[in-house]
């Protein structure tokens, strides 16, 4: 459509109107010779726009990621063309693999220098076609609006993730003679939208649910996107079925609800893996089969019915074949099957039998859990002193697993943590956007030594902020993962996994930044430490150097490639 020339809009100044009729009020990013029009306009809309500057792109990008999964909204990040634009692509792939919607801007060099190897010129949309929903470079500013309006509605329809668009130094200053609202990303995929039985019909699947005896559900990340906490809570209730969680999922119950036996997979707890192995029937809800969550597939689909049920129906037969599938908003349709499903006298005849054997893996998990474990131990006295809301992020590695296992989450939207690209780094950056999401209350990041190392300089970032973020590192002066691996698998040979040679002092590099810095060697310290901490004003970021021994294990641990059958509990 044609507007007049009293308001005709230069690219940068529609970027800001498209974020404003999007309801974008954060962004994050770092400026740059190729988005400087950009960030004028910012500087000009700041009362409406707030701009929270990183130390570095890929903190940016990880930032977005966490400020999205917190406010359920989309996460915007902003870099510069070249080294900008590449620096964010480990946060962009991140975001993809946890169907998180973001929507990152680049700036690129003019349009005239495009493909010239021009300063700071990278083909970005190539680098990224892999791992976003799409991606596109604005060659013309009449195209801007139009383009901008299709990257926030693909990246929250059907399955989320992230968009990037690119927009050369000059469009961002070229004056719009017309605004092109038409769909202008044709190829878009949106990983699916309407609801529909293409695979067998809700009747059959609910037949099927109300023959069972042992049925059990294993939910994932896609009960949170859709908003399906409590539909799931009522269908658990409904069958009297545990449900098994993975990472992404993990917000989605309370830890509380007795039905709820927390991760499966690889390292999950013992009692989930082993009633996901022993079910009748296995509902998988807005989960995908990822190998860390299966194992050995073939002996993870013997003697059960698997019903999936997701948005995105390429994930169907990917990795593991369902008997039943359906694609569609998970919620809507578990809205529908629970009108369908009708426990009568055989599901009640079996509920008591297989309730009775999750109670009783649920006490050799109890048995087989070491009384004297010390990260357990700094887990559990951490969340004493949080509350339900507390925002909690974690890094990658040993000390995520044990997050997942011990910390005892009470609401929906409150972990963070890199799931499906397992990026040591995130932790930081993400805290950083979620703390912002959250109304910049106190948050935790659980992190390593190793991974802590990755983006500490994130540090700056939080104390410009003045947010009150409780850096906790467990540290076993090692990349604890790696080493574990190396203790089982490969003969005790610890290959750079070592890193006793680093003699780093967090404390004192907390203070560096402006921040504040603790250590604590044994529990007793750690309780002092947290309660000064909690005394502290609620405006300045807190690193606690919490010191554990190298040859502690996560366990339980399925081998890779291997089964139930060849858990590792001790």
């Amino acid at each position: 459509m044609l507007i007049n020339a009293e308001t005709k809009l230069n690219g940068a100044q529609i970027v800001i109107k498209q974020l404003i009729a999007h309801g974008v009020n954060t962004v994050f990013g770092y400026p740059g010779g190729a988005v400087l029009t950009l960030y004028d306009e910012l500087y000009k809309n700041s009362e409406r726009i707030n701009h929270v500057l990183t130390a570095h792109e890929q903190g940016a990008a990880h930032a977005a990621d966490g400020y999205a999964r917190v406010s359920g909204k989309t996460g915007v990040v902003i870099a510069t063309s070249g080294p900008g634009a590449t620096n964010l692509v480990t946060g962009i792939a991140n975001a993809y693999l946890d169907s998180i919607p973001i929507v990152a801007i680049t700036g690129n060099v003019p349009v005239p220098l495009l493909g010239k190897d021009s300063f700071q010129e990278v083909d970005i949309v190539s680098i990224t076609k892999t791992m976003v929903k799409y991606n596109y470079i604005v060659r013309d500013v009449n195209e801007l609006e139009g383009v901008l309006k299709e990257a926030f509605r693909v990246a929250n329809e059907g399955r989320r993730g992230p968009v990037l668009v690119d927009i050369p130094k000059n469009i961002q200053s070229d004056i719009a003679d017309s605004l092109d609202d038409n769909a202008v990303l044709a190829d878009a995929v949106s990983g699916g939208d309407a609801d529909d039985c293409r695979s067998k019909s809700l009747d059959e699947i609910a037949e099927v649910i109300n023959r069972s005896e042992r049925a059990f559900i294993y939910a994932g990340g896609g009960i949170i996107s859709s908003g399906a906490e409590k539909e799931l809570r009522l269908l658990s209730e409904k069958l009297s079925a545990p449900v098994g969680l993975s990472m992404m999922g993990l917000s989605a119950l309370p830890n509380n609800y007795p039905l709820n036996l927390g991760m499966c997979g690889m390292h999950g707890r013992y009692a989930s893996s082993m009633a996901k192995s022993e079910c009748d029937v296995l509902l998988v809800l807005g989960a995908r089969f990822s190998d860390r969550a299966t194992g050995n597939v073939v002996e993870y689909s013997q003697d059960k019915t698997i019903i999936h049920i997701d948005i995105d129906d390429s994930e169907f037969g990917k990795n593991v074949t369902p008997h039943f599938s359906l694609c569609g908003d998970v919620k809507r349709i578990l809205v529908e099957l629970l009108k369908k499903l009708n426990p009568d006298e055989h599901i009640k005849k079996h509920s008591e039998k297989w309730l009775s054997r999750i109670n009783a893996l649920k006490q050799i998990e109890a048995e087989s859990e070491n009384c004297e474990f010390a990260p357990k131990e700094v887990i559990q006295t951490v969340r004493r002193f949080c509350g339900d809301d507390t925002v909690v992020a974690t890094d990658v590695g040993q000390h995520q697993m044990w997050v997942m296992q011990y910390y005892k989450l009470g609401k929906s939207r409150t972990l963070l943590t890199s799931g499906g690209l397992g990026a040591m780094g995130f932790g930081l950056g993400a805290a950083i956007g979620g703390c912002i999401a959250n109304g910049r209350k106190r948050t935790v990041l659980f992190t390593g030594d190793g991974s802590f190392g990755m983006n500490l300089i994130e540090l700056a970032t939080a104390v410009s902020q003045k947010l009150p973020i409780i850096i906790v590192i467990l540290n076993n002066s090692s990349l604890g993962l790696p080493r574990q691996w190396q203790t089982t698998f490969y003969g005790g040979r610890y290959s750079q996994s070592d890193l006793t040679g680093r003699k780093t002092d967090f404390c004192a590099l907390a203070e560096a930044f402006g921040a504040k810095g603790y250590s604590a060697d044994d529990m007793s310290t750690l309780n002092e430490v947290l309660e000064s901490v909690c005394c502290l004003a609620d405006n300045q970021p807190v690193v606690i150097d919490v010191k554990i021994e190298p040859n502690e294990i996560v366990l339980p641990m399925i081998p890779p490639g291997g089964s139930i059958k060849d858990i590792i509990t001790k």
